[in-house]
């Protein structure tokens, strides 16, 4: 057996909110659904309501969001840098370059979206940060340092 394809399921209190945030870091949106079937467009809501189940992609990564399901969210804040009790889901992001790790999070400071740990050169041979989405999954941008 051999998995061709991984895509990650996150809860979420808000598909709107959700898909704007990746949005602003380079994820494409790509679909909309809510109880009336795909919504026309990938808008966030049609004459049915509010979308409940998304996706957004960058490159060839792909990630699911679903409204109050599929998994669990919030729960502490982390205390420290690498805090494994604080709850919702942690996922790792890799990038070309570490160069491309300080654009990112430039970007998200410009935007004020939420960094747990600032860029760093790791032991282990890779420059990342740590980044919080809205509903506390927290993600580890990541790229290798050449040479190691």
């Amino acid at each position: 057996m051999q998995v061709i394809h991984l895509t990650p399921i996150l809860n979420v209190t808000d598909i709107a909110t959700s898909i704007c945030w990746f949005e602003a870091l380079g994820w494409k949106r790509c679909w909309t659904y809510n109880n009336s079937g795909p919504i026309d467009g990938a808008a966030f809501a049609n004459v049915d309501g509010a979308a409940t189940f998304a996706s957004v992609a960058n490159g060839e990564s792909e990630i699911f969001l679903c409204k109050d399901g599929q998994g669990a969210r919030g729960g502490p804040l982390p205390r420290f840098a690498g805090d494994d009790a604080a709850g919702a889901v942690w996922m790792s992001w890799w990038l070309a370059r570490p160069e491309d790790v300080d654009a990112l999070h430039a970007l998200a400071v410009a935007q004020r979206f939420e960094v747990t740990f600032p860029p760093t050169d790791e032991p282990w041979g890779v420059r990342e940060f740590h980044l919080r989405h809205p509903d506390g999954h927290t993600f580890r941008v990541s790229a290798g340092i050449e040479g190691d």
